[in-house]
């Protein structure tokens, strides 16, 4: 991996750590409706004019089913959970429990595929499982009102990126169709699927400058500008090391949690944290080149 790559690779960790400081911030004073609608929104607009830019079509006639199902899984309903769940939960929690997605992904991988899950798998699904329970258990989050809601919602958010990736890859070789078109008509669908929900869930309070500064970088920064460094990672380095920053980015969002919310790091922050990252290592047989870091400073 280039300097480069590796570059590109953390700045990916941080921007997508930072996105659930940024929920955090923005869904309680706009309901998390509203808050997905722009988010969407504003990711469809940059992609838009980064299509242009690139020359990228969308070919919308011959793929529009495709971008409404992708944008349902990938898009429209994880952000909505996780947005509920921020206006309870903290950053880090997020962070850490949404790193089980690679978890969710292999399972629903074997039923999809009948694949049989291996001991070493089993094993790391084991261990991802303890850390939740490590997290959920000790928390003093867990105590507040609707908590145990949010917990779930934030699953049920990563089990959605599982089933959307492994759509994504079973669609791709039979629908041919790219990566940065995935991501562009895939959000223009988020927008068409969120929207009929917001006139229900209006927004509780008028959101500040600060509030909506939030929500740009998320759409922008967290969405448009997060797919164009992953798609050119996995252009790069391919998508078994463009992975690796699931293992970066609850550390990220950990760190902006205690920098920017107040939050306190707790041993079973951290704890769960690692047990959670060593079991998504074992099931997906992510193994560090520590050669490539080596070259990549030299």
């Amino acid at each position: 991996m280039s300097t480069a790559n590796l570059l590109r690779l953390i700045f990916l960790a941080a921007i997508w750590g930072g996105s659930f400081l940024f929920m955090r911030i923005a869904a309680p004073v706009l309901g998390a409706p509203v808050l997905i609608e722009y988010r969407v929104l504003f990711a469809a607009l940059f992609l838009a004019v980064m299509a242009l830019v690139l020359r990228k079509p969308l070919a919308l006639r011959q793929h529009w089913k495709h971008y409404l199902i992708l944008g349902l899984v990938n898009s429209a309903l994880p952000f909505l959970l996780f947005a509920f769940a921020a206006r309870t939960l903290s950053v880090s929690l997020m962070a850490v429990l949404n790193a089980s997605t690679p978890l969710w992904g292999t399972l629903i991988a074997a039923v999809w595929s009948r694949h049989p899950i291996t001991p070493k798998v089993a094993i790391g699904l084991l261990l991802g499982a303890c850390g939740v329970a490590l997290l959920v258990g000790f928390d003093h989050v867990t105590s507040k009102p609707g908590a145990g809601i949010a917990i779930v919602a934030v699953l049920c958010a990563s089990f959605m990126y599982g089933v959307a990736s492994n759509y994504t890859r079973s669609a791709a070789s039979a629908k041919g169709v790219e990566p940065f078109a995935n991501a562009h008509g895939s959000m223009w669908a988020s927008v068409l699927l969120v929207l009929p929900v917001v006139p229900f869930f209006p927004a509780p309070a008028t959101p500040t400058i600060g509030v909506m500064g939030a929500v740009i970088a998320l759409g922008v920064l967290c969405s448009g500008v997060a797919y164009l460094i992953y798609f050119r990672l996995i252009q790069d380095v391919g998508p078994s090391s463009a992975l690796t920053v699931t293992f970066l980015s609850p550390l990220f969002g950990i760190l902006w949690g205690v920098l920017f919310a107040d939050e306190t790091i707790h041993w079973y922050t951290v704890a769960g944290a690692g047990i959670v990252v060593v079991g998504t290592a074992l099931v997906t047989g992510f193994r560090p080149n520590f050669g490539a870091l080596r070259k990549a400073r030299a």
